[in-house]
C-alpha cells in the first residue's frame, strides 16, 4: 500500500476537496473578512470616543454602520448565515457555499456570534469529508 493512498481512494469515492485554484480564490475573501471583522470591532464597535459621539445622538455614516453591525450580531445573524451555509455545504458540497460558509464564519467569530460560527466551522471541516458532486 502507497503510504500517500487513503480509504477513499481505495474505495473508489472521491472526497469533496477544493483545487488549488479554488483554494487560491478562497483566501482573498477569507481574509478581507477577517481583517473587515476586526476593523469593525476594534475600530468602530469598542471604539469609547466613538461610541460616545454615537450615541450622544451621532448621524454619520460610522455610526450607522456602527449600529447595523450591533443589530446583526445582537440577532446573531453572522452565526445563523454561516450554520445555514455550513449545512448547504454538507448537504450538497460545492465551493461557493465553502466559500461564503468560511466568509459569514470568520465575521461570526469575531463579531460575537462564537457559538454558531464555530458549529458553522465544524460542519464546514465535516464537509471536507463528503463525497465529491461527481462521485454521486
Amino acid at each position: 500500500m502507497a503510504p500517500d493512498s487513503n480509504i477513499a481512494s481505495e474505495s473508489g469515492l472521491a472526497l469533496f476537496r477544493p483545487s488549488l485554484r479554488a483554494t487560491l480564490l478562497l483566501i482573498p475573501p477569507a481574509l478581507a473578512a477577517l481583517g473587515i471583522a476586526l476593523f469593525l470591532r476594534y475600530g468602530i464597535i469598542q471604539n469609547t470616543p466613538l461610541g460616545l459621539g454615537c450615541e450622544g445622538g451621532g448621524e454619520s455614516l460610522t455610526c450607522t454602520i456602527r449600529w447595523g453591525t450591533i443589530l446583526m450580531f445582537t440577532w446573531d445573524v453572522f452565526g445563523w448565515v454561516a450554520v445555514a451555509l455550513a449545512l448547504v455545504q454538507l448537504w450538497r458540497p460545492n465551493i461557493v457555499a465553502f466559500g461564503l460558509g468560511v466568509v459569514f464564519a470568520a465575521l461570526g467569530l469575531v463579531l460575537y456570534n462564537t457559538r454558531l460560527s464555530a458549529l458553522a466551522v465544524a460542519l464546514l471541516v465535516l464537509s471536507l469529508a463528503r463525497a465529491a458532486p461527481k462521485a454521486r
